[in-house]
């Protein structure tokens, strides 16, 4: 099964799950909509031949996310808004990778 730019898999009752790949030092969605007032569950899935982060001070979330592999990261239940994060590894390399998680 191919997972496309908006993936929403149902995982249990209470938690959705959703994907971000990590490709060319860029998040792909750099945007994703995500359902507020659920738990979610994020796979990073890193395809770049480096290690990259995912980093937010807006949802008081860091991950290492190691080249070729794939971590989960659990957020929320968030209230509705915008929540910024980015990729701090890349951010050394001087084309830090940009996202938006935005909860409706």
């Amino acid at each position: 099964m191919t997972i496309g730019l908006y993936p929403y898999l149902p995982v249990r009752a209470a938690e959705v799950q959703f994907v971000i790949q990590i490709k060319d030092h860029r998040f792909i969605p750099a945007e994703l909509v995500i359902p507020s007032g659920v738990k979610v569950s994020i796979v990073l899935d890193n395809q770049d031949d480096t290690p990259e982060e995912f980093d937010s001070h807006a949802l008081n979330r860091e991950k290492h996310v190691p080249p070729k592999s794939r971590v989960t990261l659990f957020i929320g239940p968030l209230d509705p808004g915008r929540y910024l994060f980015e990729g701090e590894s890349s951010e050394t390399r001087g084309n830090a990778a940009l996202g938006m998680l935005i909860a409706q």
